[in-house]
């Protein structure tokens, strides 16, 4: 952001430039408004008009032009400056930061749900003070720009890389990461992490009765039936293949156990028929794990542990969950 403009005293400045400047204002193409150092609108050029759905007529002269862009009451970025608020910035938009000399601009971005228009735009937004030749405060400047398709596209790219791509969720990248983060967080605060290994049973024999798409359209059933049973705070991903991963923080192994019958339960009674298995449906087998992660433990035991379990789980029989053996749980 440029230093805080400076403007002489009036008359300082004869009045056909200043009707001029605001002309320019006026058939800017970007959305800008003006407010006065008592918060009253002084400029609402054609381009907020388009933006917002209100006319100029309504709000100048008024300090309502919040209304423009808020459901209730909150000051825009302009408000912020001329009241001396932009501390409260961070609660106010997703993104911002400040600019000029002294920190007096104010750059920011957000999802607005524009009243009049009932359009949700994402809007990225820079509020400058005006200044006299005094260096006093004589009115706010505030550009808005509509950047929601930038902002879509951003998130598209951050969901190819977190996201698989036939079940929508989250990839091994993504659980990776954030296995990673949940076990240092349950480090810090001394809680345990589960984690569930889910792995369709007979799935080969599935795809070869079924073909690709039958294969890939059981697969987005038996994803959407795990994640329903997630909390909020638990993650499913799609760990490869047929393979499911769920992460359930702050979860002992009982609680784990429990929601892995759940989700066995559930993906019975989809009643996806594999007629050539003895439960003649598809099902799941499921191995669980719990750590009470320490200094000298590693998230990679605890996957270890976990596919151990699977792995005895598919040779008991297949449909069925298998804890850790004593051994096996006193290594996590």
């Amino acid at each position: 952001m440029n230093s805080p403009l400076r403007l002489p005293m009036p008359p300082a400045i004869p009045e056909h430039q200043h009707g001029f400047a605001f002309k320019l204002l006026e058939l800017l193409a970007i959305p800008t408004f003006v407010v006065d150092s008592r918060g009253k609108v002084i400029l609402w050029n054609r381009a907020c008009e388009r933006l917002t759905g209100v006319p100029a007529y309504e709000v100048l002269g008024t300090a309502e032009h919040w209304r423009c862009f808020y459901e209730r009451a909150r000051p825009t970025a302009a408000d912020l400056l001329l009241q001396g608020r932009s501390a409260e910035a961070p609660g106010l938009y997703e993104r911002w930061s400040l600019g000029g000399e002294r920190g007096q601009s104010l750059c920011a971005e957000s999802w607005y749900q524009l009243p009049r228009t009932g359009h949700r735009r994402y809007l990225a937004i820079d509020a400058s003070p005006v200044q006299d030749s005094e260096g006093r405060l004589i009115a706010c400047i505030e550009t808005v720009r509509d950047v929601t398709e930038e902002k879509q596209a951003r998130i598209a790219l951050e969901q190819l890389a977190t996201r698989d791509g036939l079940t929508g969720l989250a990839n091994r990248r993504c659980f990776d990461q954030t296995l990673q983060g949940e076990w240092s967080r349950a480090q810090r605060h001394q809680q345990p992490l589960s984690l569930l290994m889910v792995d369709v049973d007979n799935f080969k024999q599935y795809n070869d009765a079924y073909g690709h798409v039958g294969g890939d359209t059981c697969l987005q059933r038996i994803a959407a039936a795990v994640a329903s049973e997630m909390r909020t705070n638990d993650l499913v991903a799609r760990y490869g293949g047929e393979e499911f991963a769920v992460i359930l923080p702050n979860q002992a192994l009982k609680g784990a156990a429990i929601v892995a019958e759940r989700i066995r339960c559930r993906v019975e009674a989809l009643q996806l028929p594999n007629l050539g298995t003895g439960q003649r449906v598809v099902t799941v087998s499921i191995g669980a794990a719990t750590a009470l992660p320490g200094v000298e433990s590693l998230p990679a035991q605890l996957v270890a542990t976990a596919d151990a379990a699977l792995y005895r789980a598919k040779h008991m029989g297949r449909n069925r969950i298998s804890l850790p053996l004593a051994d096996e749980a006193a290594q996590v």
